[in-house]
C-alpha cells in the first residue's frame, strides 16, 4: 500500500503569506517513469502560465524520483531535458536517482535497486535485470546500462541538486531535518526523511515543497507543501503553482485543479 503513509489532520489549514518574490514557479512531484502523465500535465502548466498577464518566464522544478517503477524512465529524462527551451528548469535528486548512481558506482548494489523498481529503469534502457545473486551478471548489466544510456542522461543524473530556494520557499525531494540550517542538512535526509520532518510544527525557516511521501491528495499547510500523489500507481501526477503569495494545484485528476 503506497498511500496514507502520512495523513495530517490540517490538510486544508490556512497558509501564511509566503512569497516567491515575483517568481512564477511550478513544482512537480514524483513521476516514476510515467511519461504519459508528464505529457498530460505539461500542457496544463503551459496553458496556466499563458493565462497570467505579464507573467515572468516560469521556473519548473522537478522534485526527484523521475525513474523506477513506471514503464518509461528514459522518456521522462528526455522530456525534462527538452523542457529547458520553454522553462527555467531545476531538477532535484530523489532517492531513486541516488540508487541508480550507487549502481553505476558499484554493480553489487543492483539487487537492492531492483527491489525498489530499478528493473523497470533498466528495461527502459534496453537492459534486463539478472538474478539477484549473480554478481558477474550484475557487472555486465552495469556495463550495458552505461553503453545504452545517452551521455546527456549520464550528465543529468550527476548534475542533480539536493535542494533549491526561491523567496520564502525551499524545494527538496523528501524534506529537511527540523531545526537544522539548510546549509547543514545532509543529502541523505533531504532524499529520505519522513516522520521527523512531517511531524514538525515548523521544520525550518522556509516553507518546504517536497515529494517522496505519497498520499491520495496533495497537501498544503503553513510550513510544507507535499505534491507526491503516487503517480506510478494512481495515475495522478501533481504540480503546485506558486506565484507571489498565491498557491494552487494542477493535476492529471481534473477535480484537484485549482483546489487552493
Amino acid at each position: 500500500m503506497i498511500f496514507r503513509l502520512w495523513r495530517a489532520s490540517n490538510s486544508r489549514s490556512k497558509t501564511e503569506a509566503s512569497s516567491t518574490q515575483g517568481e512564477l514557479v511550478y513544482a512537480i512531484g514524483d513521476i516514476h517513469g510515467r511519461i504519459d502523465l508528464l505529457d498530460e500535465l505539461i500542457p496544463q502548466i503551459i496553458r496556466d502560465f499563458e493565462a497570467i498577464a505579464n507573467a515572468p518566464k516560469p521556473k519548473l522544478i522537478f522534485l526527484g524520483d523521475y525513474i523506477d517503477r513506471g514503464p518509461d524512465s528514459r522518456s521522462v529524462i528526455d522530456r525534462i531535458l527538452d523542457l529547458s527551451t520553454v522553462f527555467e528548469v531545476t531538477a532535484l535528486k530523489g532517492n531513486h536517482e541516488d540508487a541508480l548512481l550507487q549502481f553505476l558506482d558499484n554493480p553489487e548494489f543492483g539487487p537492492n535497486w531492483v527491489e525498489h523498481g530499478g528493473a523497470q529503469t533498466l528495461a527502459a534502457y534496453g537492459v534486463r535485470a539478472p538474478a539477484p545473486n549473480d554478481s558477474e551478471a550484475w557487472a555486465s548489466v552495469r556495463a550495458q546500462l552505461i553503453e545504452n544510456m545517452p551521455q546527456r542522461h549520464v550528465a543529468f543524473f550527476f548534475s542533480l541538486n539536493a535542494y533549491f530556494t526561491i523567496g520564502d520557499y525551499v524545494f527538496v525531494h523528501a524534506g529537511v531535518r527540523p531545526n537544522v540550517a539548510l546549509q547543514d542538512q545532509t543529502v541523505h535526509d533531504m532524499m529520505w526523511i519522513r516522520r521527523p520532518f512531517l511531524e514538525a510544527d515548523r521544520p525550518c525557516e522556509k516553507v518546504v515543497v517536497h515529494g517522496h511521501t505519497p498520499d491520495e491528495e496533495p497537501f498544503s499547510g503553513p510550513w510544507r507543501i507535499g505534491v507526491d500523489t503516487g503517480a506510478y500507481a494512481s495515475g495522478v501526477l501533481t504540480a503546485v503553482c506558486l506565484y507571489g503569495v498565491e498557491r494552487r494545484f494542477l493535476s492529471t485528476r481534473p477535480q484537484w485543479r485549482d483546489a487552493m
